[in-house]
């Protein structure tokens, strides 16, 4: 079959994001790189796309123009990724999924809830898929997590915890580091820091591993550096739709931590757990009996996890190849075969939502507020 037409904005020389894009798009050979507007500086740009193959014609100097090559292309790109700054998510997306264009968003996807509804009733109305690249929900064990809980196997949920905390901002003398410092002005990272930038993503993966969403929560924030607006830690307590309860703790101040992202849930019958420093293994506990270790890459997983294992059992498959598997989700979606565990505007739109009803809690000194878009209450 022949391979998708794929296009990138930002992620261009330097960019933390844009080799992870390129090599996970393009481990499976469902897609190939045919357009992008790598860079803010167009001439950088265009001479970094052509290096990476791109046809002098299709490397672009702005989103826009980008935007305006393809339209009319019969040979147009198949999917665009957004992988630019937070503010300009919306904008990009918005022009993109109305010119009839499949979308993959780096999060947040909005900065604004109402900006994420807009998104969500585009995609909607348009049959375009838009999705948000939550990419730790596509390790090959995270699946194996939500098969598990999904086919009741440690029965009912009763308590999610999950954590993303490291302590790379912790050096008060580094604080006003450029590449640091954005994270925690608003005119640049919006209304949070912390849980905007790392604790959704502990909060997305709450809620696709429990296959449920947050309805209430209650948070405390702290910035612990005083010069910094934002907070740099978070404690986020919430309530699931079916009653699982959730604990959160987000924070970029905890030194000693290097990635900190991990998840604990509690059933009827089993608990298990998962971290991304250790993402080949699950730790499954049943009611009553031993700890067991499950392994990426056996053979009594479920087709959720085996499908997404690209080596050998006790051979290590790192971040890249987790982006990798949204862009398999990504092609079958497109050649519309299977979409049901891609993260989607959907998850984009709660998350923003749960921000805003994070800070106003927390404003509040903890009280509960609820934490649905509007559009979904």
């Amino acid at each position: 079959m022949a391979k998708l037409n794929w296009g990138m904005i930002g992620g261009g020389a330097g960019s933390q994001i844009g080799p992870a894009h390129r090599l996970g798009a393009q481990a499976d050979g469902n897609f190939v790189l045919a357009a992008g507007a790598l860079d803010l500086d167009a001439e950088k740009g265009r001479s970094y796309a052509q290096s990476l193959g791109v046809a002098e014609d299709r490397a672009y100097g702005h989103w826009r123009e980008m935007l305006e090559g393809e339209r009319t292309r019969p040979d147009r790109v198949d999917l665009v990724t957004v992988a630019t700054p937070n503010s300009t998510h919306f904008e990009i997306t918005k022009a993109f999924l109305e010119a009839g264009f499949n979308v993959l968003c780096e999060k947040p996807m909005t900065m604004r809830v109402d900006e994420g509804e807009e998104i969500v009733r585009l995609a909607r109305s348009s049959g375009r898929i838009c999705a948000v690249n939550y990419c730790y929900s596509a390790y090959p064990m995270v699946r194996e997590m939500r098969h598990m809980v999904k086919t009741g196997e440690i029965g009912k949920v009763r308590l999610v915890v999950a954590n993303f905390s490291h302590g790379h901002h912790g050096d008060a003398g580094d604080a006003d580091n450029s590449r640091v410092r954005w994270r925690y002005d608003p005119a640049m990272a919006g209304v949070s820091g912390q849980f905007a930038d790392c604790g959704i993503h502990a909060l997305h993966m709450a809620t696709f591993v429990c296959g449920d969403e947050v309805e209430i929560l209650s948070a405390d924030f702290a910035s612990t550096i005083p010069m910094r607006d934002l907070e740099d830690d978070a404690m986020v307590n919430f309530r699931m739709r079916d009653g699982t309860v959730g604990r959160l703790w987000t924070s970029s101040v905890a030194i000693g931590r290097q990635h900190g992202f991990d998840i604990q849930v509690f059933g009827e019958t089993g608990g298990l757990r998962w971290a991304s420093e250790q993402p080949n293994q699950v730790f499954y506990t049943p009611l009553g009996q031993r700890t067991q270790i499950m392994e990426k890459g056996a053979a009594d997983l479920s087709d959720e996890a085996g499908r997404l294992s690209r080596v050998a059992i006790a051979h290590p498959e790192g971040f890249p190849l987790a982006v990798a598997n949204i862009y398999v989700d990504l092609a079958s979606a497109i050649k519309g075969t299977r979409r049901d565990a891609l993260p989607t505007a959907e998850d984009g739109l709660r998350s923003m939502a749960a921000v805003y009803a994070a800070v106003e809690s927390a404003a509040q000194k903890g009280a509960w507020v609820d934490a649905r878009p509007p559009m979904f209450r």
